[in-house]
């Protein structure tokens, strides 16, 4: 019998492939560059790969715009009556580069950028978004959101502490503040795609995804009760792609919320996935492993940049890769039989 006191670390074996190249281009310029996706569900690679080989049909491929870039952690604090919890937003927001200054004692790399705020009663929720340079953020944002908590209490009176997370931030949980405020990367990215590309690697039309991505994502999750998702399974790749360098892998969670567009334009297809909530970072807990450095060093993202820029380049290519498994996945839902024959010969061919 194993003693309950004794910890014992071992390693999940999860299948990982690079696939690619995709071609991506942003501010800096234009490269064709692979992904490592690790996965239990095989025929995510050859859908993700089709994907690819489609962006470099295209001159640009995918082109990735970075919106925003903020983590964020609530506190939940009380007071008497709802007017105590008042005043004190009121003062808190004129107070702002106060509460900077306080958030720079406790890390080098985290920055204050804005705060929302919530009244119920006489609770007060206090949303803070930070920038967290290289790093995803989780225990930099709590020990920022940990020494406000401190200052505020020691520093407005009337108020008592409830909690470090008022679930207001919101940590891996889909709502609606994250779509609307984003947490962490917002990427955007873009492709526009040749009738012939289309009909030729994909065997569809403009017009027959650009349908079904309404009749499906857009009123099927409506009918569905989704948060500020419309997307066929983002989810897919950002788990295999997080699990490929080291990040948190219960953030695909708020990470898959986002949503697809697609245009059909005389034949071309305009193909689009914004994702508003990508928390990924290439240094900071899980990325000690030997693969995740190794991985995070193919994909260019432990180079010497400015703070920040190798984390949202890894959020550029995490969203590139989405937007390949999710251009595919829907070109294969608009042909008959075409997604059940591919899952039952690429998942029963290693029984």
């Amino acid at each position: 019998m194993m003693d309950p006191h004794t910890s014992r670390t071992s390693h999940a074996a999860i299948p990982l492939e690079w696939v690619g190249p995709i071609r991506i281009t942003t501010e800096t310029g234009t490269e064709d560059i692979e992904v490592p996706l690790a996965t239990y569900e095989s025929p995510l690679w050859p859908s993700v790969r089709r994907g690819a080989r489609v962006t470099t049909d295209t001159e640009y491929g995918i082109v990735a715009t970075v919106i925003d870039d903020r983590m964020t952690r609530s506190i939940l604090l009380e007071a008497d009556d709802a007017a105590t919890v008042h005043r004190t937003v009121v003062d808190l927001k004129s107070a702002l580069p106060q509460l900077e200054n306080v958030v720079r004692q406790s890390s080098r790399h985290a920055r204050l950028l804005d705060m929302h705020y919530q009244i119920v009663g006489n609770l007060l929720y206090l949303r803070f978004e930070f920038s967290t340079g290289d790093a995803a953020g989780h225990n930099m944002t709590t020990l920022a959101a940990q020494m406000l908590t401190e200052h505020i209490l020691r520093t407005r009176p009337g108020l008592r502490y409830e909690s470090i997370s008022g679930n207001y931030c919101t940590d891996k949980k889909a709502t609606a503040v994250n779509g609307i405020l984003g947490r962490g990367k917002n990427v955007v990215t873009e492709l526009v795609i040749p009738r012939r590309v289309i009909e030729q690697r994909l065997h569809t039309t403009a017009d027959r995804i650009a349908t079904l991505n309404t009749r499906k994502n857009l009123i099927g999750t409506l009918l569905a009760g989704g948060i500020r998702s419309a997307n066929a399974h983002y989810a897919n790749m950002l788990l295999a792609v997080y699990l490929a360098t080291g990040q948190d892998a219960a953030n695909i969670v708020e990470g898959s919320q986002g949503i697809t567009r697609a245009e059909d334009r005389d034949g071309d297809l305009y193909f689009s996935c914004t994702l508003p909530n990508l928390i990924v970072g290439t240094i900071g807990n899980g990325k000690q492993h030997s693969f995740v450095e190794a991985n995070l060093t193919q994909l260019g993202c432990l180079a010497p940049r400015a703070a920040g820029e190798n984390a949202r380049r890894l959020a550029v290519l995490t969203a590139a890769a989405v937007a390949c498994g999710e251009l595919s996945l829907l070109a294969a839902q608009t042909n008959p039989g075409e997604l059940i024959r591919a899952h039952t010969r690429l998942e029963r061919a290693g029984k």
